[in-house]
């Protein structure tokens, strides 16, 4: 069965077993129960724990590659590049919160470079001097993409913070820094 072929109630399914279970307790029985249908029926429609799998991983990858595309094509300087960037991160988060909140791996199985709108933005941001330069692009997207992305989901779904308070929180932290450059200072150097 073909990615395209599974069903959004089965993949809704995977993911609810999923939570419930792990990635070592997901089954076709299961997914079938929670969907509604026997295992026979997926059977016969040729669905194996794959085939779930790999379209969840897709749904992923697909909707991240539609929501950053706008982003990539705006005529907006670095630094608006990146906050549009982010933004459309935690809507993405937002749609597969369940899924997320299952491993901090789903991005590593999922196909796909993930971490370049973050690193396009911030090259350009360093180019066009939008953005204080943070080490490599590539280290510093990856930084971002991670702080981001699972500070917010766990701030959305651990402790139900709203989207728009956790998005002013997270991107004022990382847009402006926890402290001032001169009180920063004063804190690393008092941890030496």
């Amino acid at each position: 069965m073909s990615v395209a072929q599974v069903s959004p109630k089965l993949l809704d399914a995977t993911v609810t077993v999923l939570a419930d279970a792990g990635w070592d307790g997901l089954s076709l029985e299961r997914v079938a129960e929670r969907a509604g249908l026997s295992r026979v029926t997926l059977w016969r429609q040729g669905v194996t724990k794959e085939s779930l799998v790999d379209a969840l991983l897709e749904r992923l990858s697909a909707d991240y590659r539609d929501v950053m595309w706008p982003v990539l094509t705006a005529d907006v300087n670095g630094a608006e590049r990146l906050a549009r960037a982010l933004d459309a991160l935690c809507d993405v988060a937002d749609r597969h919160l369940e899924l997320l909140l299952i491993s901090d791996e789903i991005f590593h199985r999922a196909r796909g470079n993930f971490l370049e709108p973050l690193t396009r933005a911030l090259r350009e941001g360093y180019a066009d001097g939008s953005i204080r330069r943070m080490g490599s692009a590539d280290d510093a997207a990856d930084g971002l993409f991670n702080t981001v992305c699972w500070s917010y989901v766990h701030l959305r779904a651990r402790h139900r913070w709203s989207a728009r308070r956790a998005r002013r929180t997270l991107f004022d932290l990382v847009a402006n820094g926890y402290a001032e450059t001169e009180s920063a200072d004063s804190v690393s150097r008092s941890k030496r």
